[in-house]
């Protein structure tokens, strides 16, 4: 009874130590609460100290006083970085997919059992008790672990990459927003002109109406137009807000937070000299796109997928000891224990894996297609905004000459009032027309920078295309 007894505590004493020994993780409450987190958010500003060191650590800001007067784009691009609240969901989903590497990683542990027996027939004088002590050591063959880890590094670098997918994601709706802002401020600006211009007109056509000089119906046309140019002021005003909040939006800042002027983005004198290398910009996109670098780390997961799945066929090995203590007498086994695949061989998980394999690939295939337009397609709409802002700036310039014509035909005596009005209202119209073509080719810049991913700053430096000379142009 006393070896019993000894045998219990010793058993009891090794599960100890080998429980002790394992570095457990303790729980540690972290409350989520919408109260607290509304108040982070409306906390967040430009002024923020660590902000201010995020820029000064990535080279973005030197020491100047700030919060500066006006941001730029590439500025506000990294005051996004810091603060945007998609890019944060995507780095925790980084987070996760780390740590599924030490998952990947880890190694099956051993089993110890203690199997207390007790005999009801045993002969007088003799100990009833017969406890036993059995040790499984699993053993992985075929490199499972291996393949298991090289799936979870594939699958790290895919989470990786989807933090640079949403952060171009960021990128296009803040430029996005930012060219808006500045198209429909300027916008508003010219239609507020155009409004004061047409009230003058009609002050005029007006007079001449009382003396019998015009028709009713020639006013008439003019108070239209009044009405539908105060209608797109406000219109334009009211889209210039708009994208100011959507501007605080994807920075992750709240709107009153964000008071500097913006700056939008400018197009490089470089662009017209890229614009005629085609295939070099295709190269470029390929070399660098995120999802095509994410699904070729995907289809890297799959080969190693199906690698472990083909290991699977082969079954894991078991050693086994046990010692038993029967009455009075020291037993001690071993045991080797092994599946025997005879039923099945793994064919389903393996016929998957292989479709799986498959069908990455088609969509490595597609995104690579969609690439390749998306560059065309970029080009495609650089040039033709080129030649459309050509022909508004050709535009502005003829009518120009024509209100300086008219201003001098006045000044002669051989025009009057209406006619110089008349004149500064197409000058107005015919502005509109140039800062809606300057836009549309803003916009067509900016998905090429899109489907290069990216800045313009930043490829000739990083040798991804060939550095063109500027060419003169329009812009």
């Amino acid at each position: 009874m006393s070896q019993f007894r000894s045998f219990i505590w010793v058993g009891c004493l090794t599960l100890g130590c080998m429980g002790l020994g394992l570095g457990c993780a303790r729980f540690e409450s972290k409350p989520l609460n919408s109260t607290s987190s509304q108040r982070e958010w409306l906390g967040r500003s430009l002024a923020d100290p660590r902000l201010k060191a995020f820029l000064e650590t990535n080279g973005i800001i030197g020491t100047a006083t700030w919060p500066p007067a006006d941001l730029d784009f590439e500025t506000l691009t990294w005051v996004a970085v810091f603060y945007n609240p998609a890019l944060e969901v995507a780095r925790a989903q980084w987070a996760v997919a780390t740590a599924g590497r030490t998952t990947a990683s880890a190694r099956p542990n051993p089993v110890v059992s203690v199997s207390p027996g007790y005999n009801f027939s045993a002969a007088s004088g003799v100990s009833p008790w017969f406890p036993a002590v059995n040790v499984d050591l699993p053993i992985e063959t075929a490199g499972k672990r291996g393949y298991r880890m090289a799936r979870a590094a594939h699958l790290d670098e895919v989470s990786r990459l989807a933090v640079l997918t949403s952060a171009w994601q960021m990128r296009t709706a803040l430029r996005t927003a930012m060219l808006e802002h500045k198209l429909f401020t300027k916008r508003s600006t010219l239609l507020g002109l155009q409004t004061e211009s047409t009230r003058e007109i009609i002050r005029l056509l007006e007079e001449r109406l009382q003396a019998g000089a015009v028709s009713a119906p020639e006013v008439t046309t003019f108070k239209l137009a009044l009405t539908r140019a105060v209608l797109d002021q406000a219109e334009a005003q009211r889209t210039s807000d708009a994208a100011r909040r959507r501007v605080a939006e994807t920075v992750g800042i709240p709107g009153p937070a964000l008071d500097a002027l913006l700056d939008p983005p400018i197009i490089p004198s470089t662009l017209y000299g890229w614009l005629t290398q085609p295939e070099a910009l295709r190269d470029a996109a390929l070399g660098v796109r995120s999802e095509l670098l994410s699904l070729l780390a995907e289809y890297a997961a799959s080969q190693s997928a199906l690698q472990l799945e083909i290991a699977r066929q082969y079954p894991d090995i078991h050693l086994g000891s046990g010692y038993q203590w029967d009455q009075g007498d020291h037993k001690w086994s071993l045991a080797l224990t092994a599946e025997l695949p005879l039923l099945t061989q793994n064919q389903g998980p393996i016929a998957e894996a292989e479709a799986r394999r498959k069908e990455v690939a088609a969509r490595f295939l597609a995104q690579q297609v969609r690439v390749l337009n998306e560059v065309d397609n970029a080009i495609t709409q650089c040039k033709t905004s080129r030649s459309s802002l050509a022909e508004a700036e050709s535009l502005v310039a003829a009518q120009a000459s024509r209100s300086a014509s008219v201003a001098d035909m006045f000044k002669a005596g051989g025009a009057d009032s209406l006619e110089v009005e008349t004149s500064r209202l197409e000058s107005i119209a015919s502005s509109l027309v140039l800062i809606d073509a300057r836009s549309r080719l803003d916009l067509a810049a900016g998905q090429l920078e899109d489907a290069l991913q990216k800045p313009f700053p930043a490829l000739a430096t990083a040798g991804l295309i060939p550095h063109p000379q500027p060419v003169s142009g329009n812009r």
